[in-house]
């Protein structure tokens, strides 16, 4: 495989096991509820790695920690979606995995029940500073900052980019998690990022401001470039403290939302390799949120497979 003309896509994540289970309508409690259940590979790390390989970068790298019981599945996925891995396999911990809850009803949202196991199980000892060897763009996975070991490898690995002129980018992953975290800790370590990609809810709780356009624009007095997703109402993108561009959603008739905000996410750090402007990249990225929530499961069809 060889590098895009700008270099080299290094994601470092989470690599997971997703059980989707679609359901129609509430859980019926204490009972028994119908569901079609798939077990897929997911993870918000390695999603992104493989819909920016989907989207056309040629030399995309993952960083990630997985179980001895499905690292051999795993990294045969990852190449199969055009992404190099380097996955370290834990001795101790299973493979991280998370229950997808899909409501099937028209806008098919999702709950997720989420056991992290190996993967955020990384640490600063899983990084050398020759995996930026090549390296454009250096993109973190959120939930790296919400466990001890992996924060401190995020960390080490956002110094080493900065100390190479690596521009660093971070998607937040989870509003829940967030909560955990703290608002000012997280802001405290965006601030070396160049680029924050959040969800509307996650601008609006780091901003404590209801409306997302509002809070799109105060992160980006942090961050230089924020670009937040809203889903069926597209993406804003923010610079130097106001929102600089409105980006219509791509219309979708939705099956599972799963890894949309992934899909955005990879094809936009594709686009923003290839040369692209923020604008047009975030429609590349609306346009891959809306080829992603017609799929089930968070990742793209695999390479050629044309399905």
């Amino acid at each position: 495989m060889t590098a895009g003309r700008n270099g080299a896509l290094l994601v470092v994540g989470d690599v997971v096991t997703d059980v989707v289970a679609r359901h129609r309508g509430p859980l019926a409690g204490g009972t028994d509820t119908a569901a079609v259940i798939r077990t897929l590979p997911g993870g918000a790390g390695a999603n992104v790695a493989c819909w920016a390989a989907h989207a056309g970068c040629a030399d995309v790298r993952l960083l990630g920690r997985v179980g001895a019981d499905a690292a051999v599945w795993h990294e045969r996925e990852l190449v199969a979606a055009g992404v190099r891995p380097s996955l370290v396999v834990d001795a101790e911990a299973a493979t991280g995995m998370v229950i997808c809850l899909v409501d099937t009803r028209a806008a098919a949202e999702r709950t997720f029940l989420t056991d992290s196991g190996a993967s955020l199980r990384l640490s600063p000892a899983d990084w050398s500073d020759t995996l930026l060897d090549g390296v454009a763009r250096l993109h973190l996975s959120g939930y790296l900052l919400f466990t001890e070991p992996s924060r401190a490898l995020a960390e080490t690995a956002l110094t080493a980019a900065c100390a190479r002129g690596v521009p660093v980018s971070l998607d937040p992953a989870s509003a829940g998690f967030l909560v955990e975290l703290g608002v000012d800790r997280f802001l405290t370590f965006a601030e070396r990022l160049d680029l924050l990609l959040p969800s509307r809810d996650e601008a609006c709780l780091l901003t404590g401001l209801p409306d997302p356009a509002d809070a799109a624009a105060k992160l980006s007095r942090v961050v230089p470039l924020v670009v937040a997703k809203a889903g069926a109402e597209g993406a804003l993108v923010a610079r130097s403290g106001a929102v600089v561009a409105r980006v219509p959603a791509v219309p979708a008739a939705p099956r599972d939302t799963t890894g949309a905000g992934d899909a955005f996410t990879g094809a936009f750090l594709a686009a923003l390799l290839a040369g692209a402007g923020p604008e047009e990249a975030a429609a590349q990225g609306c346009r891959a949120g809306a080829e992603a929530v017609r799929r089930v499961g968070g990742r793209p069809p695999h390479l050629g497979s044309g399905g």
